[in-house]
């Protein structure tokens, strides 16, 4: 019996495009966050869906179209703070909260976008994030 991948198991493009855009809604309204990102978060929501389709195991879509995702090195232009990162993942379990996001699946795909957030660090908390994590 083959197994599923997590992205099939979570509901492939269907889900993952959902979780994006609630994702991606939230981080527009964040204190915290929205300084980060580029105020048209399209393609930003657009990058995130195909990294987390190949993330998942589904098709290598981001690869494809950018090359190795290099993650902590696209990253580096961007203060990532801890402060940053447990915001990000917060927001990303109350997206997967909105759209019904549950099980094994979900468990896995939180559990490995945690190593990822904690990995994307770059820089400390200074008093402006600590602040703004307060909102």
């Amino acid at each position: 019996m083959m197994q599923q991948s997590p992205y099939e198991l979570l509901g492939g493009e269907k889900t993952l495009r959902r979780l994006v855009a609630a994702f991606y809604a939230r981080v527009a309204k964040d204190p915290l966050l929205s300084p980060i990102f580029p105020k048209d978060l399209a393609l930003t929501e657009q990058k995130q869906f195909m990294f987390l389709t190949q993330f998942l195991g589904g098709e290598t879509l981001y690869s494809n179209e950018y090359g190795h995702p290099m993650l902590r090195a696209r990253h580096m232009p961007f203060q990532v703070t801890p402060k940053r990162a447990e915001r990000w993942l917060l927001l990303m379990q109350e997206a997967m909260d909105e759209i019904g996001m549950d099980g094994h699946g979900r468990e896995y795909m939180y559990e490995r976008l945690t190593q990822v957030a904690h990995h994307m660090v770059n820089a400390a908390d200074d008093e402006t994030t600590e602040n703004l994590a307060l909102l």
